[in-house]
């Protein structure tokens, strides 16, 4: 499978998008040929943000589980004598 990122364009009353020459090689594609195409819509960080209000941990909190896991018993006593 091949994926790539184009720009949708307007055409008449339809969307449309040009497939880059790299990936018409690639794949092999000839005019009037069927292709069948996945569309999906890039998610963006800031859309994502806020979607999970139950989850109200500090990220210093979640810092320093995930930290724990994998330091050992004298890092750890080490960070704990620092504060």
């Amino acid at each position: 499978m091949v994926e790539t990122e184009v720009k949708t364009r307007k055409w008449g009353s339809s969307i449309g998008v040009v497939l880059p020459k790299e990936i018409v090689d690639e794949v092999g594609i000839k005019p009037d040929e069927t292709i069948r195409i996945d569309v999906r819509k890039p998610v963006k960080v800031k859309d994502v943000f806020g979607m999970f209000p139950e989850w109200k941990r500090p990220t210093q909190e979640i810092k320093d589980e995930a930290r724990a896991g994998w330091m050992s018993d004298s890092d750890l006593e080490e960070e704990k004598s620092r504060k």
